[in-house]
């Protein structure tokens, strides 16, 4: 990675789609106030719900099936606000003033990471360049897995669609023990260090986070209740399983099925399409005419809309997406929408033919 040059995207043109699909939005859809209130009622709702149910753990908790009962309702509504307010707060969708924005994302805090660097990575890397290796590390997460078609192909990759359908579901707790340290400590391809670098109060405040995290999860249940150690260990475990299913939906459904594409730079990092043309490469929706999932996954079904308008509450992407499916045909853009089952099911096709040794995929060099 010594020399490596950060990609530019072509300047867009006096025709470009996404001038005009800009003015249309604001004109049409984003003047609309109620729909931003909508997002600040869904925040406080989710919220209040995490911690509803957290309360139902120590209220009820004596009684077994209840104490599993809601742990995996924690679960669920972890990731519903993590996906869902914690996402926009980030992207300072949520309410009008930054600090607001940014007083809020310390939900993370309360979900054991640390919501300083989680913004860095995610503003700095994956929305500026998705899918463009040695940028995007939103989708570079381990070596267990192969997913861009240049990384090192290592023995183990040939049967990663096996094994990672197993350790999915553990995403979670590799988050908050394994990869939060290997970002903040990590030195081998370590993307994030390579554009900041992270203050020391950061450091603290991970520990910190992680320690009150194991506290009030387990430490104040096995104080509170009358159960033995291992039901609310294998409680908080519950938690974690059923939430990471719920979460890796939404992960894995927008860009890394059997069709994305995985654009390389040249030399220079000059390449050949616009910034918006390149989101509209590689980012897909999913049950997008689902209301049910626009509840659970915010941004991440009208995703598409989310990467060419990160600023704006998810609350309005249902209302966006139909105007970028009309410019996409007008300018023979791609845009894909499929059913959430169909998008998981595309994701392991994908991980099969990139856990074989030969390149089967175009990189898609610019």
């Amino acid at each position: 990675m010594e020399g490596l040059v950060k990609p530019t995207y072509k300047k867009a043109g006096p025709d470009d789609f996404f001038k005009k699909l800009q003015r249309e939005v604001q004109e049409k859809v984003l003047g609309d106030k109620r729909i931003q209130r909508r997002n600040v009622i869904k925040t406080y709702f989710l919220l209040f719900l995490y911690l509803g149910f957290y309360a139902g753990i120590l209220l009820f908790g004596n009684y077994t099936p209840l104490l599993f009962l809601f742990y995996i309702l924690l679960g669920f509504s972890m990731i519903m606000l993590f996906i869902n307010a914690f996402h926009d707060a980030a992207h300072g969708a949520v309410f009008k003033k930054r600090k607001d924005n940014q007083r809020f994302m310390y939900v993370l805090e309360l979900f054991g990471s640390n919501s300083w660097l989680w913004g860095k990575r995610h503003n700095l890397l994956h929305h500026p360049y998705p899918n463009i290796q040695h940028w995007d590390t939103d989708i570079k997460q381990s070596d267990l897995v192969r997913i861009f078609p240049d990384s090192e192909h290592l023995s183990q990759h040939r049967y990663q669609h096996i094994y990672m359908f197993l350790l999915y579901p553990l995403y979670t707790l590799n988050w908050l023990f394994i990869r939060d340290f290997k970002d903040f400590y990590g030195t081998k391809d370590n993307y994030i260090k390579r554009i900041i670098r992270i203050p020391r109060i950061e450091y603290y405040r991970l520990f910190a986070a992680k320690l009150f995290n194991l506290f009030y999860l387990i430490g104040i249940p096995l104080i509170v209740l009358n159960q033995p150690w291992y039901i609310v260990v294998l409680g908080w475990l519950c938690m974690h399983i059923f939430g990471s299913l719920l979460g890796v939906i939404a992960l894995i459904s927008t860009h890394v099925d059997e069709t994305a594409v995985f654009p390389l730079p040249p030399v220079d990092g000059k390449m050949d399409v616009t910034w918006a043309e390149h989101q509209m490469m590689v980012t897909k929706d999913f049950s997008a005419d689902s209301p049910i999932a626009n509840f659970l996954f915010g941004g991440f079904t009208h995703h598409v809309a989310h990467h060419l308008f990160p600023h704006v509450a998810h609350t309005y992407y249902p209302y966006i997406t139909p105007i970028i499916k009309r410019y996409a045909k007008e300018y023979s853009l791609p845009y894909t929408c499929y059913p959430a089952i169909k998008a998981v099911r595309s994701h392991f096709v994908l991980l099969k033919k990139q856990g074989m040794a030969e390149n089967l995929f175009n990189t898609g060099e610019l």
